[in-house]
């Protein structure tokens, strides 16, 4: 099949990958995000894909919306008969689902209809699911509803973050993207509706969900440190700063802390949640790169009793 492959991170770029070398599929063009202000000079730069892209000597189209009449006209004279999508960024109109003639089939990483939304693999390991997965499925206009056509699964490690999870989630999900391009092309396979029952919602983590509340379980605040582990970044404050947290694990054999007290000995430091303490292994203060938990608190001279948070 003609393909147009729609995709703007970097996790995005196996699946790319991947429909490149199957040799059954010619990707004529690749739909991406326009290029992006990025690093200390905040200089444009393309995203993954497109740079993925210009490496493999593919057409890159950067329309600052998709339903820009410039990027349907050229759409519709590419004339692609599928346009795979993963991790696009922008809402697709009705006027772009029209165009391929088998659709616009999406690689969702989770097991619809569970965790519908931005960020599927975040809300996983938040609400500490033992297994999630990714999907393969017809776009439609409402938001990840469409039919499925294949999925895979994966176990949630316990000391998964978000990242160690997508990324083993991408590069298997570029396998199912490329086997679901092959059956839809030889017509060995058929999208299945949804069930009605299990739609869970999935919105995008924001700086405020982000921020520690000490009060809750030391299981909770584990899953929320992973959970926006790289992105974007549990944090708490100290002294009127925001201090990320960049790693941390439970310690089951500390329960003398109150919710939010800090507990620094020479190689440890820990915090109380509202069951037992966690331990802190890397933060990041304001302005400065990561760096031991244990190197932090004897910087800053952790005064007995001293608490973390509003």
């Amino acid at each position: 099949m003609k393909l147009v492959f729609a995709g703007t991170p970097e996790v995005a770029v196996p699946a790319l990958d991947a429909l490149i070398a199957s040799g059954r599929h010619e990707v004529a063009a690749v739909v991406t995000r326009p290029d992006a202000p990025a690093g200390r000079g905040r200089r444009l730069v393309a995203s993954p894909v497109a740079q993925r892209a210009e490496e493999a000597g593919i057409e890159v189209l950067k329309p600052a919306r998709p339903r820009d009449e410039d990027f349907l006209a050229r759409l519709r004279e590419i004339a692609p008969d599928c346009c795979p999508v993963v991790a696009y960024g922008a809402l697709l109109p009705k006027v772009a689902l029209d165009v391929p003639a088998r659709g616009w089939v999406n690689l969702h990483f989770s097991l619809l209809p569970a965790w519908r939304g931005a960020a599927p693999v975040q809300h996983a390991v938040m609400a500490g699911d033992e297994v999630t997965g990714a999907s393969t499925f017809l776009i439609e206009e409402e938001l990840d509803s469409g039919p499925v056509y294949g999925v895979l699964t994966e176990e949630v490690r316990p000391s998964d973050t978000s990242g160690d999870l997508l990324t083993r989630l991408a590069f298997a999900g570029a396998g199912l993207l490329a086997a679901t391009m092959d059956g839809i092309e030889d017509g060995t396979l058929h999208a299945v509706p949804q069930p009605a029952d299990g739609v869970t919602l999935a919105p995008k983590i924001t700086v405020e969900d982000a921020q520690v509340q000490w009060s809750a379980p030391a299981l909770r605040v584990d899953r929320v440190i992973r959970a926006c582990t790289p992105a974007p970044g549990a944090w708490t404050l100290f002294r009127g700063e925001r201090l990320k947290l960049v790693q941390a694990v439970p310690a089951v054999d500390r329960s003398d802390l109150a919710p939010g007290e800090l507990s620094a000995a020479k190689n440890n430091v820990f915090v109380g949640t509202g069951s037992h303490a966690v331990e802190l292994l890397w933060v990041q203060p304001q302005g400065k790169k990561p760096m031991r938990a244990a190197d932090w608190a004897r910087g800053v001279r952790i005064v007995p009793g001293e608490l973390v948070g509003s």
